[in-house]
Formats: C-alpha cells, sequence, structure tokens
C-alpha cells in the first residue's frame, strides 16, 4: 500500500526530528519504568488426559490441554475454558498474560473440538462438567499448582460463552473450584433458545434487566442453525488453524471406531440425544419434555443455587443469544445462594473479541480471591457494577464512556429507579402472512417514509384482510412524545400490552408477534434500542376477540435518549430469526394498562480516566510540540514548491506524456506513452503480463521516476513526495494492515501517517462505500482474502481523494467478494470521482469500466469506451422466435457472412450491411424479434489486440 496523500517535509529537516522524537519517547519510557523490571516469563507445555466417554462407558475420550507456567511456582490456578467451536488456543493470549500476572494457567479443548476426541454433549452434566472435573484432579497433581489439600487445587475458572456456562456448571457441581469469571454467557438454554418476552403476569423490576419468566417460548431458529452448522462441519475443517502438538510426550489420540449404534451422519460432532433435539425444535418449532430436561441440565441454572463463591460476570449488551437479561438471572440466582456477584455490561456484540481491559480485571478478580494466603493480598477490584454507555450523536464509533454504581442495584434490596414514558397509536389488526417468510423488523430501524405513521403500517407486497373497512398489516407502530433532556436506559425496559383474535379472519388460541424499540430522531433517523426482538407468544386467545392483556419485556439495553428524540414501539408478526407459525393468522394488537413504556435507570457515576503521571506529561508534551513544528515547517516547506497548474489540464485527472521508463535486462518497459484520463470516469487498464501497467501505475502514484517524458495529475507534474499526490488514493502492491489491530484502527493509523487531520478522512463515509459494516471493529488477523482487500480499498479511499488509482484491486477473490468489490467501485465513481484501475480478469473490467486501455509490450495498442472497444467487425446475436427461418432469411441477403443457430440465437456477420437492414427484413419475414447485440466481448477484442500468444 502506497501512501499517497502524506504531506512529506524537507528530507534535511528528518534526522534532527527524529532524534528529537527518540529523546522524547526515552523520557516518557525511562519516567516510567523501572530498569530492573523486565517481561515475566511464561513457558509452556502440552498434555493428553484420558476421561470416560460419559456415565457407565468403557470408551476414553482424550482431552487436548496446554499449561501456561509462571516464572514462580507453585502458584494459584486458573482455567480457561473456550467458546463454542473454538479450542485450547482461543485464550492463549489471555492466559499467557494471567501467567505473567502470577498464576498457572490452563487452556484446553473441549471434547469434540480441536484436537479432544468425543461428541459435543452440549456442557451435559455427565460428559463436558465431569471432563472439567478429572481436568481439576489433574491440576491438583501438577507441581506448578498451589493446592489446599489433597486432590483440591486452588483454582478459578473463567470461559466465554459455551465455555462462561462451563465455568457456573463446574463450580455448582465442585466445591474446589474458589472463584470464577463467566463472560458473555448464558444462565438457562430454555429462555435463550426458546425465549417468551410475554407474560399475563406482572413481569418483576427487583432488577435492572431481568427478563419474563413465561414458558412455550419462539424458538430461535436462526442462532440454533449457526451452532448446528458449526458442530456438524467435518472436525479436521473446523480446525485448521490447529496443530498436533509435537511437544507433548503423551501419546497421539487414537482414531474413534466408526459409530455401530443408530448415530446419523447428519449429526456431525454432535451427539445422539443433542441431535434429536436440535431436530425436534427445527422440525416443529416446540421442545419436548425430552429437549427441555436436555437444555435443562446443559444450564447454569440447575446449579446456580450451589454457587456462593466470588463471581465476575461480563456480558455484551448486543448480544444474539445472551442478552444482558441472562446475565441478570445468574447474578440474581447466585446472589441468593450467597455468593459475591459484580457485574460487568460491555458495549458491542457477543461475536467481538474481550477487550485486554476486561482481561485485566478479571486478572485482579482472580489476584484478590486466590492470592496466598501468607502474602498481603491484593485489594478487592474496584468494579461493583459497571456498564459503558456510546454517544452516538458524535459518532457512531465514537468510544464508550464507563458508569460504575457500588453494585449491582437490587441484588440486596430495593428496586432499580424507573420512569414512564406515555406511549400513543390506534390500535392495529396485524397479520402473520402464509409462511412466515419475511423479516419485517430491520437491524438498522430504518423504515420507509410510508411506515412513520402511528397506528397501522402497511407491508410492502404482505397479504391484506378486511373486515368493517379496518386495513391489517404486518406491523403494529407506537410512540412517545419527544424528551426534552437526554435520558439514560440502563436494562430492560417493558410496556404493557393487548392482544385478541380477530373474529371471523384466519388464526387459532395463540399469537406470535415480536416487539421492538427505535429510538427516532428529529430529522426520522431510527436507531435500535437494545438488539433484535423480543418474542412474545400470547396462548388462550378467546375466540370471541376478548383481548388478553400481557406484560412485554423489551431487549435490555444501555442507551442515551437525546434531546429532541422520541422512541417508536414496533410489533410485527415475523422476524426471520425465530420460527414464528406458518398459518395465516389475523391478531389485534393495542396499548394496555397505562399506556406508557417503563425504562429502567441505574444511578451511576462516569468512571474518570486515569491520571497521567508528571514524567508522561512532560514527555507528551514534548513530543507534541515537535509534531507542531514539523508540521509548520512541512507546510512552509511544501508551499514553497508549489507551482501553479498548466492550464489546459488543471481539470483532467491523469495525463501521460510521451513517458519511457526502462530497467535492468527490461529497456522498454514503457516507451513513449500517451494517454489521458477524463473526470468521472472508470478506466481499465488492461493487457498481458510484462505490458507495463504496474510500472505505469507506479510512476502515477510517485513511487518512481519516468526516464523521459511527464505525466501531470491536474495540471501538476508527478514526482516524489509532490503535493498533487494528496488528491490521489492508491493500492498498489501489498496493503500493509496490521494483524492485530481491528480494520477501523487501521485506517485510522493509516490517515495519521498522512499528517491531516482525522475530520479529512470522511472515515464514516469511507466504510459506508466500501461496506465494511461490523467488520470494520474485528481484529484484521480474523479477517479472509476478500474482506483484506476490502480494508486496503478503503484505506486507498480515505479522503475521498479525486483520483483512485487500482493495481488488481480484485486479484485472488472468490465470486462473491469480486461482484461486491465491483459494487464498490462503481459505488465509488458514483461521488463524481475517477478510478484508474488495472486489471487481468477482463470480464471484470467489462462489467465495472466505462473506458479501457490496452498496452502491449509498454505501448499503447487502443484506448476508448468498453463499448467502442468491443464494436467492429463482429458476430451480431439476433434473438428471435423463429430462428431456422431468420437464418433463412438472412442468407437471402447479398454478401453477407456466415449464418448459424443455437438454439433461439441466430448468430450473423453482416459484413457491409447496418444491423437496421437485417432488422428490418427480419420484421418483414414476421419474425419476432426479442433482442439484438454485439456478440464480440471484451476478451474477443483484447485478444485480437494483443495476439492469442498473450
Amino acid at each position: 500500500m502506497f501512501p499517497s496523500r502524506r504531506y512529506v517535509p524537507n528530507f534535511a529537516l528528518l534526522p534532527i526530528l527524529l532524534v528529537a522524537l527518540i529523546v522524547a519517547a526515552t523520557a516518557m519510557w525511562f519516567s516510567e519504568q523501572d530498569p530492573a523490571d523486565s517481561p515475566p516469563r511464561v513457558d509452556t507445555r502440552d498434555a493428553r488426559i484420558d476421561v470416560l466417554d460419559g456415565p457407565g462407558q468403557r470408551k476414553r475420550v482424550q482431552l487436548d490441554l496446554r499449561l501456561f507456567v509462571p516464572e514462580r511456582t507453585p502458584a494459584p490456578a486458573v482455567v480457561l475454558a473456550h467458546g463454542f467451536d473454538g479450542d485450547k488456543t482461543e485464550l492463549a493470549v489471555p492466559a499467557r498474560r494471567l501467567a505473567a500476572r502470577g498464576f498457572t494457567v490452563l487452556t484446553y479443548s473441549a471434547r469434540g473440538f480441536g484436537h479432544s476426541t468425543g461428541r459435543v454433549a452440549l456442557n451435559a452434566p455427565d460428559y463436558e462438567v465431569t471432563d472439567a472435573r478429572r481436568i481439576l484432579d489433574w491440576l491438583a497433581r501438577q507441581p506448578e499448582v498451589t493446592t489446599q489439600g489433597q486432590d483440591d487445587p486452588l483454582v478459578g475458572v473463567g470461559g466465554v460463552s459455551y465455555g462462561g456456562a462451563l465455568s457456573m456448571l463446574l463450580a455448582g457441581n465442585d466445591d474446589r473450584v474458589d472463584a470464577i469469571a463467566p463472560l458473555t454467557t448464558y444462565n438457562d438454554l430454555r429462555t435463550a433458545m426458546l425465549p417468551n418476552d410475554a407474560s399475563t403476569e406482572p413481569i418483576s423490576t427487583t432488577t435492572a434487566a431481568r427478563g419474563g419468566d413465561a414458558d412455550r417460548g419462539v424458538f430461535r431458529r436462526a442462532w440454533a442453525r449457526s451452532l448446528f452448522r458449526m458442530a456438524t462441519r467435518p472436525q479436521v475443517e473446523r480446525n485448521t488453524s490447529s496443530k498436533p502438538d509435537t511437544s507433548s510426550t503423551a501419546p497421539p489420540p487414537p482414531e474413534e471406531p466408526p459409530d455401530t449404534g443408530d448415530q446419523s451422519l447428519t449429526c456431525g460432532n454432535l451427539t445422539i440425544r443433542v441431535c434429536r433435539a436440535y431436530t425436534e425444535l427445527a422440525r416443529t418449532g416446540q421442545a419436548g419434555q425430552e429437549t427441555l430436561d436436555l437444555l435443562e441440565a446443559a444450564s447454569p441454572s440447575s446449579v446456580t443455587s450451589n454457587i456462593d463463591i466470588p463471581t465476575l460476570l461480563v456480558q455484551r449488551q448486543r448480544g444474539t443469544l445472551f442478552g444482558l437479561e441472562q446475565a441478570d438471572a445468574n447474578a440474581r440466582q447466585i446472589n441468593e445462594a450467597g455468593g459475591t456477584v459484580r457485574m460487568l455490561w460491555l458495549e458491542g456484540g457477543d461475536r467481538e473479541e474481550l477487550p485486554a481491559s476486561v482481561w485485566g480485571k478479571v486478572a485482579d478478580w482472580f489476584s484478590h480471591y486466590l492470592h496466598d494466603s501468607d502474602s498481603p493480598r491484593p485489594p478487592a477490584p474496584d468494579i461493583g457494577f459497571e456498564y459503558q454507555l456510546v454517544d452516538r450523536l458524535a459518532s457512531e464509533r465514537s468510544p464508550p464512556t464507563t458508569w460504575r454504581a457500588d453494585g449491582y442495584p437490587g441484588l440486596e434490596a430495593g428496586e432499580v429507579a424507573r420512569f414512564e414514558l406515555p406511549l400513543r397509536g390506534s390500535p392495529t389488526s396485524v397479520i402473520n402472512p402464509p409462511g412466515n417468510g419475511a423479516d419485517t423488523t430491520s437491524s438498522s430501524g430504518n423504515t420507509a417514509a410510508g411506515e412513520r405513521a402511528v397506528g397501522t403500517v402497511e407491508a410492502p407486497r404482505s397479504p391484506r384482510l378486511s373486515r368493517q373497512g379496518t386495513s391489517s398489516a404486518q406491523v403494529a407502530v407506537f410512540e412517545t412524545a419527544q424528551v426534552e433532556r437526554a435520558t439514560r436506559i440502563t436494562g430492560l425496559p417493558r410496556t404493557r400490552l393487548s392482544v385478541a383474535s380477530v373474529p371471523g379472519q384466519p388464526g387459532d388460541s395463540q399469537a406470535v408477534l415480536f416487539a421492538r424499540l427505535l429510538d427516532v430522531g428529529p430529522d426520522g433517523s431510527r436507531a435500535p434500542v437494545g438488539d433484535g426482538s423480543s418474542p412474545l407468544r400470547v396462548t388462550r386467545l378467546p375466540e370471541d376477540g376478548t383481548a388478553v392483556q400481557v406484560d412485554v419485556a423489551l431487549p435490555a439495553t444501555m442507551h442515551t435518549l437525546q434531546p429532541g428524540h422520541r422512541l417508536e414501539l414496533r410489533v410485527s408478526t415475523t422476524d426471520g430469526a425465530y420460527a414464528g407459525p406458518r398459518d395465516t393468522a389475523v391478531h389485534r394488537v393495542a396499548l394496555a394498562g397505562g399506556k406508557s413504556v417503563s425504562l429502567p435507570s441505574v444511578s451511576a457515576s462516569p468512571v474518570e480516566e486515569t491520571s497521567v503521571p508528571l514524567g508522561a506529561l512532560i514527555g507528551i508534551a514534548a513530543f507534541v510540540v515537535l509534531l507542531v513544528v514539523a508540521g509548520v515547517l512541512a507546510i512552509r516547506f511544501e508551499r514553497s514548491r508549489r507551482k501553479p497548474p498548466t492550464p489546459e489540464l488543471a481539470d483532467l485527472p491523469l495525463a501521460v506524456e510521451d513517458v519511457s521508463k526502462s530497467y535492468p535486462g527490461r529497456p522498454d518497459a514503457i516507451h513513449d506513452l500517451s494517454l489521458r484520463v477524463e473526470t468521472g470516469q472508470v478506466v481499465g487498464l488492461l493487457g498481458p503480463n510484462g505490458a507495463g501497467k504496474t510500472s505505469l501505475l507506479r510512476m502515477v502514484l510517485g513511487m518512481t521516476r519516468a526516464d523521459t517524458g511527464r505525466i501531470h495529475l491536474f495540471g501538476h507534474l508527478v514526482a516524489p513526495s509532490a503535493p498533487v499526490l494528496s488528491r490521489v488514493g492508491g493500492l498498489v502492491e501489498s496493503p500493509g494492515l496490521l494483524p492485530h489491530l481491528t480494520g477501523l484502527e487501521n485506517l485510522r493509523s493509516y490517515w495519521r501517517a498522512t499528517g491531516r487531520p482525522m475530520e479529512q478522512a470522511r472515515l464514516d463515509e469511507v466504510v459506508r462505500i466500501a461496506a465494511l459494516g461490523s467488520a470494520a471493529d474485528r481484529k484484521v488477523r480474523t479477517y479472509g482474502p476478500g474482506m483484506r482487500q476490502r480494508v486496503a480499498l478503503a484505506q486507498a479511499m480515505l479522503g475521498l481523494p479525486d483520483l483512485l488509482v487500482l493495481d488488481e484491486p480484485m486479484n485472488a477473490l472468490d465470486p462473491a467478494h469480486t461482484q461486491r468489490m465491483r459494487e464498490v467501485i462503481r459505488e465509488y465513481a458514483r461521488t463524481g470521482r475517477t478510478v484508474l484501475l488495472s486489471s487481468h480478469l477482463l470480464s471484470e473490467v467489462e462489467q465495472t469500466c466505462t473506458h479501457v486501455i490496452v498496452m502491449r509490450e509498454g505501448r499503447r495498442v487502443a484506448g476508448g469506451t468498453v463499448d467502442e472497444i468491443t464494436a467492429g467487425e463482429s458476430l451480431i446475436a439476433f434473438h428471435v422466435d423463429q430462428p431456422d427461418l431468420a437464418a433463412r432469411t438472412l442468407r437471402c441477403l447479398e454478401g453477407i457472412g456466415s449464418v448459424r443457430t443455437v438454439g433461439e440465437v441466430v448468430y450473423a456477420e453482416l459484413a457491409g450491411h447496418s444491423t437496421a437492414t437485417a432488422v428490418n427484413v427480419l420484421v418483414a419475414s414476421d419474425i419476432s424479434i426479442k433482442r439484438v447485440g454485439p456478440h464480440r466481448k471484451l476478451e474477443d477484442a483484447f485478444l485480437e489486440l494483443v495476439g492469442e500468444d498473450h
């Protein structure tokens, strides 16, 4: 990647600036570091242990373990359990950090994952939980681990998602566990996979995010399907990043014998019982008693009454399965059992990596409760209850602010403060369409203009039923008035609805609905409040149309409703994430009770930023002063070199005049090349390997100089570090992305290197044009080739340069990413800017570009619009209803070339005849013509211009 928009200062000043910066950085470092300090040494060793494959089994399963050993041993142990579809390497980074804090840390691959054998039983007590108990037995025998008695290690257990639930299940079944840290996990798989947020009984408001307890929920189809797909992939495919341990002295795991029972091939690595449960849910959307028993046994809720040890709970706001209400339930139940509970709510989704600061809190937590009693115990972590809020008015990507309370409110006494906002809106008859196929909810919260009316909202293309002049829709909408001051929402909003069957219309005794809250700005923009929808299953609806009133728990959230904004409550009949009823039904939805929405607001204070030490302040101040001086010198230097552009070329993005370039062994890499690129064009640079395409692009970007000739950008001569390069973005060679940063952090880091103000980066526009979405917040090391290339293209687009230069932007991309890249380039060109790209993918150039320049052996051999290049002596394709008659008719034209028929298409070489003449002849013969056009493609023209041997 070439940083083509960097302001470059006088090179004579660089040594001085470099020395000054080194001095400043050294001052900052030594002001904060003890010269005697050095990073603690952490060793690792791998092992495998055998466990029984379930109760009453003689067959054994091997578990793959890794131990992280600190400098000083024995030490308290910490077990870290990975998420679903992970393995022992998933938490290697936090494991190493914990080991550096003085813990002996163990990570392992759960049965059925990584290089551990066996089948996935979904954290069943007789399988994964028993496996974890055997791991504690093994830890107690290791000399690196502090013990409290025979077979009793001093141990804390933490885990993420699937592993977080395992930490609670283990603590509830084995009293040797001394402290736990479950992260972004669940409480009850029954309410997670079959939630029902409608209750005929009042929903308790004792805690901030307490959900409803109603049964007979709605199957969360999308998440369960994703889980099943991960578990049924071939094991080698799931673990291509894992390599067998070669350092272990344990023997390699034996191959499992083929199943001789009724294990279905479609169950993949799941146990038969788990596979049967999923099959039942997928087919019926309902759970039988056996499935409910399985989900209950695999849920922490089954053992939380036994957990009376210190527990740190961390939960993401935007969880596809485990919302804040699941963490709330864990906190309540463990607190009732006598455990010390602290809670941390994070901004972001459950697929995002946990930040290092969270793992630091986990380390503080275990340090306090597991520290050797013979030494001074570290102070208790000052957490209490923390949650994060993002100021979305400042920017969609502004960093969150952390708020802190003394403890999770409602656990010991009292209720969370709540306030009411009145709702308004007319009763609406909503229809569940046949098959329940469409998802009428929008993750972005945007709706069409016609959907903004309060009361009835007509869903596009949905069936309509009417009775006594009342139209039916798929969405009922109710709204509050605009608020006058900023309003913090912390927890689970709730409201009360009235639901009834519509007499005389399709339906049964139950209704399945989906409710969600939106934040509506003064300009009509909408943003979701909380993640996803609340599924509502209302049963026992009277046939006479009598309404049933229900309390509704809406998605839990951390959100600030700004002045001038209002809330919109949307109740729909469909949501693609859930399995709704397939039969058509019509129900009437209205506000009930106090006709308001009840919003929780936890009293908390913002956490102040950690003060910066004086030495660091001095270093930072020196660094800032040097940057200012360097900036002033750079600006003066640039102004001194700035010259007015050539007037006749000032509006021309690119003009190449008689340019030649030679390299050792290639005397004519570029030879007397001239070309022009006009504003608004998307120009494809074509040519075989060695034609000089990349050499030309490198000269255009100022990366190398031409031997002879001139290159003008917007009338300015191009040279390395020329000021006009600030109007050009380039993607040449490797994108150079840093794998440990997110895509967004890479973009910011790159732009800072250009020396221009961050607000000029146009970051939000670039992210939108490149369609990076939520992937921009993921680490680059998790990207595939397509995503890396899109981030690299976004990097070239920063600042929205007037000319974008791309070298093989679609190289090595699969068809889906190639199409996405094509759309991104087109979208950029629609902003009124110019794109010059080279590619060997002729079909993509034909579909993407407006103009083409063809090069061969360093020379320009053709140029023009795509249509001009593909025109000329070529076949004309006639799509007709009578191909045989059309062929005979065309052959009657004097001097016509070859005519052949393929299906309903007639291909003809018209020679001297015009296409209009041939069309008139066919029409006169009563032949219906569907379409006419040239048959020659860009590939044909390219081969003709450069030769078949290329």
